[in-house]
């Protein structure tokens, strides 16, 4: 509102009346009482007034050529600035239905003419003080909105903290138990793959050397089937020294996403952290019940090492890589039951099952910054959503399914420790796409 601390002062009130007589008087005892008082013969005057100094009380005039009260009125409703502006309708119309008519367009009080002055002062302050106090509670609830805001981002980062800690102790000291008897094994298949190898040879050398052996022997080596055994030693040993790789493979991983020995802010590379989150969701990318394996298409652009928050980075690119996984099977459970249930009207329905994909870019800006896409085929996201998806608590997933805390947390972690900047971008039965860009390199390090 226009209301300042001078005590002659009370506000700003804009009368709008076809009849100079009826605006001189009107003036003359509003100022009287202390209020600012500005002067409208027409309905198009009253607007632009308005926009140029916003008043605290509009008083309003029915009859009026060209524009009625009425219309002005509507016209000031439909305006997001002056909507908020109280507007006393007075007039010499006295039936119920104008004053009906006239609350319906947006009016907040009726005063019937002739008026007496002191019914008109008191009209007004009592829309002053009412709007005073909306005002006030206003800015409240904008305090208590502010403060609910915090405490949520207090929240979800205390929980993020938490489970960072929790999971980074859990990741690594699983890789750490692992390695030790992994490298063992994974260390000791070659010799022992040699060794088997020598007795295989020594075994051939005493049948080429004795090729009559003796009884015993040919009932053992009948037994055993000792040219299998001889045979398949070898696929057995390359079986384990695969499965033992393999094993490696994701305790390296394992190390890699949790980097709980290294400094929190380090230079990495960013696709090591990929592959890792990556390695670790192995097992939900097999082909299901619902829909076939989902393939992982790379397009990996050229990128130097980056400076961030490493572990927690991580943890936003299993975020977004979960979702997808997630966004792809519930595509794929909703296309079979429209197939089951209205094949005839949705003969393609079950298309989006067909060829499941991950598509993860990378590369390097103009700007100095790296954009990270993770996107998916699966049924996109609708649009009055998406202005939603990184509030903590927020879900677009079934009951049970979710906690609404993965993308607020990757927000936090991308656009407020990272200085990032992080998006969704989706259409209905074209999939999703979340692209990450964060700077190459954070003040704090350089």
């Amino acid at each position: 509102m226009n209301l300042n601390n001078k005590n002659d002062y009370k506000g700003n009130i804009l009368v709008v009346d076809d009849t100079p007589n009826n605006l001189r008087l009107l003036s003359a005892m509003l100022t009287s009482q202390g209020y600012e008082v500005r002067k409208a013969l027409n309905g198009k005057m009253a607007l632009t007034a308005c926009r140029v100094v916003l008043p605290d009380v509009i008083l309003l005039d029915i009859n009026m050529p060209e524009m009625d009260g009425y219309q002005v009125c509507q016209e000031l409703k439909s305006d997001r600035v002056t909507a908020e502006v109280p507007v006393i309708f007075i007039s010499a119309l006295d039936d119920v239905l104008d004053k009906v008519k006239a609350f319906e367009v947006g009016g907040v009080d009726y005063i019937t003419k002739p008026f007496h002055g002191a019914e008109v002062i008191s009209r007004i302050e009592n829309q002053i003080n009412l709007r005073l106090f909306q005002i006030q509670i206003q800015e409240k609830n904008n305090l208590l909105q502010d403060a609910l805001d915090s405490l949520k981002a207090v929240q979800v980062q205390q929980i993020q903290n938490e489970k960072m800690v929790a999971l980074g102790q859990l990741v690594a000291g699983i890789a750490h138990e692992v390695n030790n008897p992994i490298s063992f094994i994974y260390g000791n298949l070659q010799y022992a793959g040699e060794y088997i190898q020598d007795l295989v040879n020594i075994i051939a050398a005493y049948q080429q050397e004795y090729p009559q052996p003796t009884t015993k022997i040919e009932k053992i080596v009948k037994e055993v089937d000792l040219n299998f055994v001889t045979k398949d030693l070898q696929t057995l040993m390359g079986a384990m020294y695969r499965g033992a790789d393999r094993i490696r493979e994701i305790v390296i991983a394992l190390q890699n996403f949790s980097r709980h020995d290294e400094a929190l802010m380090k230079q990495v590379n960013i696709h090591e952290g990929i592959d890792s989150a990556l390695v670790m969701l192995q097992h939900r990318l097999r082909e299901t019940t619902h829909r076939p394996a989902i393939a992982i298409l790379k397009e990996y652009g050229s990128l130097p090492l980056v400076t961030c928050y490493a572990s927690e980075l991580n943890q936003v690119f299993m975020h977004l890589l979960n979702n997808a996984i997630d966004a792809l099977d519930q595509s794929a459970i909703n296309s079979q039951t429209r197939d089951s249930q209205q094949n005839e009207h949705c003969p393609n329905a079950s298309l989006l099952i067909q060829n499941p994909q991950i598509h993860i870019r990378t590369e390097l800006t103009e700007a100095n910054t790296v954009k990270i896409a993770i996107a998916d085929n699966g049924l996109g996201i609708e649009e009055s959503l998406q202005s939603s998806l990184f509030n903590p608590f927020f879900t677009t997933k079934p009951v049970g399914q979710g906690s609404g805390l993965g993308l607020s947390i990757s927000y936090q972690i991308v656009v407020q420790k990272h200085r990032g900047k992080i998006a969704c971008f989706s259409s209905p039965r074209e999939g999703a796409e979340f692209v990450i860009e964060i700077p190459l390199e954070q003040p704090e390090y350089l």
